[in-house]
């Protein structure tokens, strides 16, 4: 009885018959069933026999999130937390034993859990087995996590704030400027050493670069296609290709950079090290926060702006924030690792089926499965030709492309 007077007697207040009202809105393709709530409580009678008062009561409604309202696939996220955290330790795990030099299971595992603080195993492990783990082996491991957690959550943030299914830093451009601001510094600005302002000029550039791709990415598709999904993807791909054209104008003004740009391209941990852990975890730390926090944002975001209005928050601004954060991830994850596509794309979309569409344990599960994904992965690069090496992008591509025509074929029919 506690929801009938958000109908009236003949069901006929707001939300019902016509599908316009607040409890009809249209979540996007992250949400469920949005319901009205009655501040009555249990008192429907008078609204039972009085369609008028109906109405009233229904005025009155308060829109429930469908995160709120939609199936929950865990009882408790905090478990879902805990068995992403298992498989990300796992997976740092195997790809930490992989490798020409063989480590005991036991003792690498004892080791990587010594990192912790207040954690202490004797290993067991030699010196030169210890220094193969922490100065070889554990960088590009923890890099490669790092990378893999804020693509993954800048590809839910961006879902989010466009309320489309396909939006990823490679499908809307992000990749790509991030890419080409990139290369230009490593070309013209005096490389990767090179910093302004204390800055390290090459995130400083892929973080505008980013930004500069998606904006224009947005306002294309805006502008030609109203903003719908097939008109926002092929927006990024035209976009995408521009860049790429001139970065490959770049890459042939100057040839003795080409090994260097090559790497960005289809991405690599070939490189990697300490510092440049240590150089990208500030700006993650900043992006995964502000995301973060903006993930109730995000739930209200995917009721439509009005909505979002009506409950007190300011769209445009909720979306410039949270895309400036996620483009500051893209640019970061490029910076230290080149282009690598897909993993914003397939990761949520995976986590999506598993936890729900509530942003609040989707955003920290994409970041757990995003590092554990892109760790398997590189895995994967370094030992499936050993002693050659394959592009990191190139397996990532291998999953991501069958997946994303999966996705495309689930949302076809939803532009007209």
């Amino acid at each position: 009885m506690g929801r009938v007077g958000a109908r009236g007697a003949d069901g006929s207040g707001p939300g019902a018959g016509s599908g316009t009202g607040p409890g009809a809105t249209d979540a996007g393709f992250a949400t469920g069933v949005v319901e009205p709530v009655d501040p009555a409580g249990a008192d429907g009678d008078a609204a039972a026999g009085n369609g008028s008062a109906g109405d009233a009561v229904g005025a009155e409604a308060t829109t429930r999130p469908a995160f709120e309202t939609a199936p929950r696939r865990f009882a408790r996220p905090t478990i879902a937390l805990l068995a992403a955290t298992a498989v990300l330790f796992l997976a740092v795990l195997i790809a930490s034993l992989g490798g020409a030099a063989g480590l005991p299971v036991a003792g690498t595992a004892e080791a990587l859990l010594n990192k912790l603080p207040f954690v202490h195993f004797d290993t067991g492990l030699t010196a030169v087995q210890q220094g193969v783990l922490d100065q070889i082996r554990l960088p590009r491991v923890v890099l490669a996590t790092l990378v893999g957690a804020l693509l993954a959550q800048a590809g839910a943030a961006y879902q989010g704030v466009f309320r489309n299914p396909l939006s990823d830093s490679g499908t809307i451009g992000a990749s790509a400027g991030a890419g080409m601001a990139a290369t230009l510094v490593i070309v013209y600005g005096g490389g990767p050493e090179h910093t302004f302002a204390g800055i390290g000029a090459v995130p400083l550039a892929a973080f505008v670069g980013g930004l500069a791709g998606v904006l224009a990415s947005y306002v294309l598709g805006t502008l030609v296609g109203r903003g719908g999904t097939a008109s926002l993807i092929l927006a990024g791909v035209a976009v995408s290709s521009f860049v790429g054209s001139v970065q490959a104008f770049v890459m042939q003004s100057s040839t003795a950079d080409v090994k260097q740009v090559y790497s960005w391209l289809f991405g690599s941990f070939t490189a990697a090290d300490w510092g440049l852990v240590r150089l990208a975890l500030p700006y993650a730390a900043v992006s995964v926060l502000i995301v973060t926090l903006h993930a109730r944002h995000l739930d209200v975001l995917a009721l439509g702006d009005d909505e979002a209005a009506t409950l007190g928050l300011n769209p445009v601004r909720i979306r410039l924030i949270v895309l400036a954060a996620a483009s500051l991830a893209t640019a970061t994850a490029v910076a230290v690792s080149g282009i690598i596509g897909f993993v914003g794309l397939v990761v949520p979309h995976v986590v999506r089926r598993v936890a729900g569409p509530g942003h609040r344990l989707l955003l920290p599960m994409s970041l757990l499965v995003g590092g554990a994904f892109l760790v398997l992965a590189d895995l994967l690069a370094r030992t499936a030709l050993a002693p050659a090496e394959l592009p990191i992008g190139v397996v990532t591509s291998f999953v991501g492309a069958p997946f994303f025509v999966l996705i495309l074929r689930a949302t076809r029919g939803r532009d007209r």
